[in-house]
């Protein structure tokens, strides 16, 4: 750094700047541009206030000393709009970045955890955005963020907004939300890794260095960029990619379930792939405008339960479900729908429900009844699909079915224990177990 052009230009020089900028930028790089403390006169500065902007604000991944001190003067260490937490990840993935929010192009794994447990904690928070535009970063820390992402799931919704990119380590957290917006422009994928070695031994020849390696352990200098790369070297390290690709891909399924599976995504070979192919291929679930798709994500939770919003949806009514079965867990497994009633005659004949439906809206169907089917099976009730677009069974008559079917194989009072209270009309669910304790009693 050259301290001494610095202060040129900071000091005894007129300046356009906010006294409070000027005053964030000398309390923090004057004693480095000096080399001592400095004093301010003329302006009145609390004492508490220069420590603090000389001592940073840190997270890790312990202690979280920025969303604290957030907390404390009444704010979040995140955008807050319409009830959604927008946390941004954007630029260069790093591990150990220390801070939270984008410095120089780079974005902090611990800052992404330290927003989210923020938004989670939050109840004033009803769903998390995350607005991504990276095209990855370091492997060390990715995957464990990507488990946060997905586990953050279960208690709100969390909706992937990108772009324009979302690739390497920015699809690896992308991934893992309930549903991935995309761009007609935007690239996804490249569910891959890459490791580069420098070999500067021919330009050290020619400047006639010679470099000696002295070490203990026949491993210790592996890969070094002194020596061209030997090929077991070479080969051991590919070896370890092959490792790390696997786990990515292994992440990836995890959170994109039937639509993306571990084989698909391995099978993508880190190809990006681009607006409605990147649909197809199940890397993405919607094109759409991200700032439109946003709007839209954060109007659901006033909104009625519509059916015909695709993947789960947000609600206003908070759920408890502290059984760990797999009726406790519907509202982030299936589209949720709040008291639907039972599905009237029109919904199972094709010719009716159809007459007045456009060829766009019944293709827009046929795809959630697709959608649904595979959610079911992924909770082990079967259902053809194909058989259900023929017969014209509408999506929510399928939820009705599949959450009725998880009910009537569960413990009926574990399920009612988690319906909400106060429902103005009662829910399938809560039927089909009443049904069921009643039964059981006979």
């Amino acid at each position: 750094m050259h301290h001494a052009q610095i202060a040129q230009r900071a000091f005894n020089t007129p300046l356009m700047v906010d006294p409070a900028k000027a005053l964030a930028f000398l309390s923090g790089l004057g004693p480095r541009i000096t080399g001592q403390e400095i004093s301010f006169q003329g302006l009145e500065v609390e004492a508490a206030e220069q420590t603090a902007a000389n001592v940073p604000a840190r997270v890790s991944l312990f202690g979280n000393d920025l969303a604290q001190r957030h907390q404390r003067n009444g704010t979040q260490p995140f955008a807050m709009i319409d009830g959604i937490a927008v946390i941004e990840i954007a630029g260069t993935l790093v591990h150990r970045g220390a801070w939270i929010g984008q410095a120089s192009g780079l974005t902090s794994y611990e800052g992404i955890t330290a927003q989210l447990q923020a938004a989670l904690a939050d109840p004033g928070v009803r769903g998390i955005a995350l607005d991504i535009d990276s095209f990855g970063g370091e492997v060390a820390g990715a995957f464990d963020l990507a488990d946060r992402i997905r586990a953050a799931r279960a208690q709100k919704p969390v909706h992937a907004f990108v772009a324009e990119h979302a690739l390497s380590a920015g699809y690896a957290l992308a991934s893992q939300a309930d549903r991935i917006i995309l761009p007609r422009t935007g690239a996804v994928g490249s569910i891959g890794v890459v490791a580069l070695h420098t070999d500067m031994s021919g330009a050290l020849d020619q400047k006639g260095i010679a470099v000696t390696l002295i070490h203990a352990g026949a491993h210790k200098v592996d890969a070094n960029p002194y020596q061209p790369l030997p090929q077991a070297v070479h080969d051991q390290m590919q070896r370890e990619l092959e490792v790390v690709r696997f786990l990515f891909a292994e992440t990836v399924a995890a959170g994109r379930g039937d639509r993306l599976t571990h084989a698909s995504a391995l099978a993508t070979e880190a190809a990006v792939f681009r607006g409605a192919d990147a649909i197809a291929a199940g890397l993405a679930d919607d094109l759409a405008d991200p700032v439109t798709a946003f709007h839209a994500f954060a109007a659901a939770p006033r909104g009625s339960s519509s059916s015909n919003r695709k993947g789960p949806q947000m609600t206003t009514t908070p759920t408890d479900t502290p059984n760990p079965t797999p009726v406790a867990a519907p509202p982030a497994a299936l589209p949720t729908v709040a008291a639907a009633p039972e599905a009237p005659a029109s919904a199972v004949n094709p010719m009716s429900a159809n007459a007045t439906m456009s060829a766009d809206a019944i293709r827009a169907e046929a795809a959630e009844v697709a959608q649904v089917c595979a959610l079911a099976a992924r909770l082990g009730v079967t259902i053809d699909a194909a058989d259900a677009v023929a017969k014209g069974l509408k999506p929510e008559a399928l939820r009705a079915r599949v959450l009725a079917d998880l009910a009537a194989r569960s413990d009926a009072a574990g399920i009612i224990a988690t319906a909400p209270a106060g429902a103005a009309k009662e829910s399938p669910i809560v039927a089909a177990a009443k049904k069921t304790a009643t039964d059981a009693k006979r």
